[in-house]
């Protein structure tokens, strides 16, 4: 019988050998490959929303990744996550926004929900996303949103530290009002790992680990 292949869809190089090895814990003997472009998110700030052109762009990579034999495909950026529903209505295959599971799993989790990004265009989307599962799950829930200012452009700038000083003080206030805390960016779960076990009071959860046991779970 062909593996199933796997297509991932991404919006930063740097989330490749995140999911790569994810992929090799949970999912072995599926096939993997990947597309990128990384001026997405960048337009997105430029243009200041997600404008038809990138719902366009996102389609088509969607539907490129489903010509290359991809039997499932995962878009690992929760910045798009309208274009990603919207691509998948177009779809043959099944297509999955990242942050779907992490968000599910909590509104299981708790009734108040922190989620923590360092982009608002990140933010709203995930936000968003939380309170329709919510929706459909029938629960109630109190939402918590940050934006942890500066640290993006810590990153982008190189000062990875200050980005993870400035997300780690963020994650030990947020942690201290909700349930359950949600990276909306994948690029922040390292700094869950340079927390002390104290500062850990509630889950810390990000997307790609979720994403990933998920599709195991479907693709089984």
């Amino acid at each position: 019988m062909k593996p199933k292949t796997l297509g991932l869809i991404h919006t930063s190089a740097t989330l490749i050998p995140v999911f790569q090895e994810l992929c090799k814990q949970h999912l072995p003997g599926v096939a993997t490959f990947n597309i990128v472009d990384d001026s997405i998110v960048r337009n997105i700030r430029e243009r200041g929303e997600v404008t038809p052109e990138i719902f366009k762009r996102v389609e088509d990579y969607v539907l490129s990744a489903q010509d290359a034999g991809a039997d499932y495909i995962l878009v690992t950026c929760s910045s798009i996550g309208a274009p990603i529903e919207a691509a998948a209505k177009k779809a043959n295959v099944p297509v999955l926004r990242v942050d779907q599971p992490m968000a599910d799993m909590a509104v299981q989790t708790g009734k108040r929900i922190g989620v923590i990004a360092t982009l608002q265009t990140t933010l709203q989307p995930t936000s968003e996303l939380v309170k329709r599962s919510a929706a459909a799950a029938g629960k109630e829930i109190e939402l918590e949103a940050i934006v942890v200012d500066g640290a993006f452009e810590a990153l982008m700038g190189g000062d990875a530290a200050k980005h993870d000083l400035l997300v780690g003080n963020a994650l030990r206030e947020l942690s201290k009002k909700v349930d359950v805390v949600l990276l909306a960016q994948a690029s922040m779960a390292r700094v869950v790992d340079t927390l002390d076990a104290a500062d850990k009071i509630v889950p810390i959860v990000a997307s790609p680990p979720n994403a990933i046991k998920y599709i195991a779970s479907v693709l089984k």
